[in-house]
């Protein structure tokens, strides 16, 4: 879909692929690119929308956090518009690279070999961000800042929100999800997603303009059914764990704020994230 404007001066565009969302944000100084695709081929048709807004030419790209979806076009912004500032927070970066070469390897997968976007995703060279910070930043668009901000983990340990004051929007990255679950990815940290998003929350006001990774766009209501969702997760992660439950055994033993064939990971992460004196030992 073309951009469009959620917010003045602030653009989304829900890809096809993915369903993702990539946002532009104008500053007199020029575009802030948030998210940039899932291959260098995508990313192109991106570009291209960016420039059909006629809105400025791109001075900075903005990852939210490591996975190929979100940063396998950062070449192509780069070729397109110089060596513009990739940013992104110092574990996404750290990480940029071996996420992306281990989609790559799953692309290889008997089961992945006649996706049609196999080819693009394995000819896209992997171009990390190298602009980072540990908790906060704010970037100069010129006549607005922008804050890029380090909630906490949830979907990633390297998880970041863009939130642009002046306009009351936070670009959430896959913290928030509309169009699918969370996602719980080998990768995710069920135990501390509801606490991240307690921040992401305080950063909200009533009439705040939400960009999820994936999906429509959302208002704070949105965001706090997903934090109580994570959050019923979590402490029945925790609970089937304290009375001893096995891992595996944990899916069938409870039931869940997501459908339960989904949850896998996010069980096993939960566990295994939990500390010792929160484990019970199964009875036999």
């Amino acid at each position: 879909m073309p951009f469009t404007e959620v917010a003045h001066d602030v653009w989304v565009s829900r890809q096809e692929w993915f369903d993702l969302n990539v946002s532009v944000v104008r500053g007199s100084a020029g575009l802030l690119v948030v998210d940039t695709h899932a291959s260098a081929l995508a990313a192109r048709a991106v570009v291209e929308e960016v420039r059909a807004l006629g809105a400025g030419e791109v001075v900075a790209v903005v990852n939210t956090h490591e996975h190929f979806d979100h940063t396998f076009g950062n070449g192509t912004f780069r070729a397109a518009y110089g060596d513009v500032p990739l940013h992104a927070h110092e574990v996404a970066a750290e990480r940029t690279v071996t996420a992306g070469e281990r989609i790559k390897a799953e692309y290889d997968e008997p089961e992945n070999r006649d996706d049609p976007h196999r080819a693009e995703v394995q000819e896209t060279e992997i171009v990390p961000a190298d602009t980072t910070f540990s908790s906060a930043v704010a970037l100069d668009l010129g006549d607005r800042y922008v804050e890029l901000v380090h909630p906490g983990r949830g979907h990633t340990a390297g998880d970041l929100v863009v939130r642009v004051p002046d306009a009351d929007v936070v670009l959430a990255g896959d913290l928030v999800e509309e169009s699918a679950a969370p996602g719980f990815g080998a990768d995710c940290y069920p135990m501390d997603w509801p606490l991240t998003l307690d921040v992401v929350l305080g950063l909200l006001t009533p009439a705040s303009v939400v960009v999820p990774g994936h999906g429509a766009v959302v208002d704070r209501e949105f965001v706090e059914i997903q934090r109580n969702d994570i959050g019923i997760l979590a402490e029945t992660i925790r609970d089937l764990a304290t009375r001893g439950v096995p891992v595996d055994e944990a899916l069938a033993g409870a039931e869940w704020p997501f459908p339960a064939d989904g949850l896998a990971r996010a069980v096993a992460r939960g566990y295994e994230q939990l500390p010792r004196s929160q484990k019970r030992l199964p009875l036999v």
